[in-house]
């Protein structure tokens, strides 16, 4: 179905628009979201591409939104998996609290940008070559293949190469100046590390648009509703990140379910090459008589497998006991980090947060106590969290 032009600038101008009201009303003043913000617009902007996709489905027809709501989904179950790695990269960089939200907002909009860019050079290949379908699918099987690797999401994984590259070629100034990218340090302008973070969260989405546009391609190749699913799964992402950071941990299947729907969807992507078949090596450059995967299998399979990974999580006891493992170590370190938190009542709330974790970590069976590593250097890590703050109530009973 060929979309008018006034449809695409309608669309263009209320997505640009709700990054703008984003950024002016949410993001320019620095501050740490409470979670009741970060809830309620995430269901806004939920919301609104359930509308948009409601609307494609009554305008366009039930096929049309089928492959909507299929390719929403699965970019943003996609989304999902990149805050991990948002995650791990903002910890490397020791990013302020207050200051995260203008870097996954930065985040957005360079992965908006480069994944348009993929989409319109996806579109014209396809449009061009149909055995580019069968590198989309080959991709996607590659894809899932390495999401099945153990510890995909480890934070004490050595670093990203794309972190390692900006640490390496863009020296920085040792300390945050606010959210500015360049500061004076001794009579000279220098970079902060917000720029660094910046360079590297970009460079990574980039790598995320590899497996992320081949899967939408997969599901649809109508260019309108690649370019608004990835869109709108990308929409709200930094009020998700600020909703779900403290359960990141607990979904330890979501690669696994990832995994399947991406290898589903890569195989779709072959029987999809073989009967639009070309090459002169596969049966003589005839189509290959196949089943193809209609949309609505698709869409029913990405929702089931989905819902099935993330309920498996949320009640798997391995899963709530890494989730307070990893909880504790990380909220530990960020209470020791005084620059990571300067708001009290703030800190006062992670170091809440560490000691009801570390509540949960002692009622663990024995076998799961084996999730932490390093132990001594686990326990020492809270102790030195324990210390820092009775010095703080000190500090705190001396000024009353």
């Amino acid at each position: 179905m060929e979309v008018p032009s006034i449809v695409w600038i309608l669309t263009i101008a209320g997505i640009v628009g709700l990054l703008a009201f984003d950024f002016f009303f949410h993001v320019r003043k620095a501050h740490t979201p409470s979670l009741k913000e970060a809830a309620v617009w995430s269901a806004i902007y939920v919301g609104i591409a359930v509308l948009f996709g409601l609307g494609v489905l009554i305008l366009g027809g039930t096929t049309m939104g089928a492959e909507y709501f299929a390719g929403y989904i699965t970019e943003k179950a996609l989304s999902v998996d990149n805050l991990f790695v948002f995650l791990i990269i903002m910890a490397s960089f020791r990013v302020p609290r207050a200051d995260q939200q203008k870097v996954l907002l930065f985040g957005i909009v360079f992965s908006l940008i480069a994944r348009t860019g993929f989409i319109l050079l996806g579109a014209a290949l396809i449009n061009s070559f149909a055995w580019v379908f069968y590198i989309f699918g080959l991709i996607l099987l590659i894809t899932a293949g390495n999401l099945l690797k153990p510890g995909s999401h480890d934070d004490d994984e050595s670093e990203g190469l794309v972190v390692r590259l900006a640490k390496k070629y863009l020296p920085a100034s040792a300390h945050y100046d606010g959210d500015k990218l360049f500061t004076m340090e001794n009579g000279k302008r220098v970079l902060t590390p917000m720029l660094l973070v910046m360079v590297a969260i970009g460079g990574t989405d980039i790598l995320f648009a590899l497996d992320s546009i081949p899967a939408i391609f997969g599901l649809t190749q109508n260019v309108f509703i690649v370019f608004t699913a990835t869109a709108f799964s990308l929409m709200g992402l930094r009020q998700l990140f600020f909703l779900i950071d403290g359960l990141l941990d607990r979904l330890i299947f979501l690669s696994y379910g990832l995994a399947a729907i991406l290898g589903f969807i890569g195989v779709k992507l072959i029987l999809h090459a073989l009967h639009e078949n070309t090459l002169p090596f596969i049966n003589d450059g005839e189509h290959v008589n196949v089943v193809e995967v209609s949309t609505g299998v698709s869409l029913s399979v990405i929702l089931g497998v989905l819902v099935v990974t993330v309920v498996a999580s949320i009640f798997s006891p391995k899963g709530k006991a890494k989730n307070a493992v990893s909880g504790a170590k990380r909220h530990a370190v960020e209470y020791l980090d005084l620059n990571y938190e300067t708001d009290m009542v703030e800190r006062d709330k992670i170091f809440a947060r560490m000691c009801r974790e570390e509540d949960q970590i002692r009622k663990l069976p024995e076998k799961y106590k084996r999730l932490i590593r390093n132990e001594t250097e686990f326990l020492e890590l809270l102790r030195s969290a324990h210390d820092e703050h009775d010095k703080a109530q000190v500090r705190a009973d001396a000024k009353g």
